[in-house]
């Protein structure tokens, strides 16, 4: 019980950094932007055809794309780039409780307030198309022009043929929210295993280099590299599914009965492992951590 206690003190505390904290402002004030930009395509689509869509649609379209996902992720290195919190009370606290429960109750508010942040990016997107959107568990009208034509791709609304064929509108956007919820939390749980390795630079940069190497590892990047022909692309595609984590986030990238590309199962068990080593390792790490005090003097 006292465990648990000091754990969710600290989860308590990070919380409380929240208040009146700017870091954390621009952090949803830039999400909020992105969702506008984003689905501004979609509903100018609709307007422009006087077709509806679906309530959950847009945020399907959006964030169901590789490059979304990269960039909603990035948000999350400014929401948690003073994690863990080692500021001058971290001494104070670590004499005084568990170091283990110091460190998951900083786990713990990583993945809430991780939750948190795709929780706003799904809301915002539905709010901004609710005008023009209706409740239904099925594919609308516009889902459907924009995918079977191919206007999708030409105005970058990638609405997936395979997507709304395999699936329906509200279990495709819960399982859209695990997959980037899960990739946003590795993401930051091996920033705070660098940052408690001293590597506070390397944290950051890590996930920019993560998701760069997401978004060059694609089929069309194979294909020019290895000069395969457009009967081997395929085999690309597939490559390109299982190598990259940001892939693995990527709803579509996945097999649905009739290739072979990772299950979404699978992608999910692939993000906890890694999630599970990350927080493994910082574990033992924070066993031995050591702070410095510095003096402060005058003149």
């Amino acid at each position: 019980m006292k465990y648990m206690h000091q754990l969710l003190q600290i989860v308590w505390l990070s919380f409380r950094r929240w208040r009146k904290n700017p870091r954390i402002i621009l952090t949803f004030t830039l999400a909020f932007l992105l969702c506008l930009m984003l689905t501004d395509k979609a509903v100018s689509f609709a307007k422009h055809y006087h077709t509806v869509m679906q309530a959950v649609e847009a945020f399907v379209w959006i964030f169901g794309d590789a490059d979304s996902i990269m960039i909603s992720s990035l948000l999350v290195t400014l929401l948690f780039l003073d994690m863990p919190l080692l500021d001058e009370a971290a001494p104070y606290y670590l004499l005084r409780m568990n170091r283990s429960a110091w460190l998951l109750g900083q786990m713990l508010y990583i993945m809430a307030a991780t939750l948190i942040y795709i929780v706003f990016l799904f809301v915002v997107s539905c709010l901004i198309c609710a005008p023009i959107s209706f409740p239904g568990n099925m594919w609308s009208e516009t889902g459907a022009l924009l995918g079977y034509s191919g206007i999708g791709e030409k105005i970058a609304l990638p609405a997936s043929v395979r997507t709304m064929e395999m699936s329906l509108p509200y279990q495709c956007a819960m399982v859209i929210c695990v997959l980037i919820l899960l990739y946003c939390l590795f993401l930051a749980v091996q920033m705070m295993m660098l940052r408690i390795y001293g590597n506070k630079t390397g944290s950051v940069v890590s996930v920019f280099i993560i998701n760069l190497y997401g978004l060059l590892l694609n089929p069309e990047l194979f294909q020019k590299l290895f000069k395969l022909p457009e009967t081997q692309l395929y085999k690309a595609n597939v490559l390109a599914g299982w190598l990259s984590p940001l892939n693995h986030a990527t709803y579509y990238m996945h097999n649905f009965g009739y290739d072979y590309l990772p299950r979404l199962w699978m992608s999910c068990t692939l993000f906890l492992i890694l999630i599970g080593l990350c927080i493994m390792v910082t574990l033992k790490k924070v066993k031995k951590f050591e702070f410095q005090f510095q003096q402060k003097t005058d003149g």
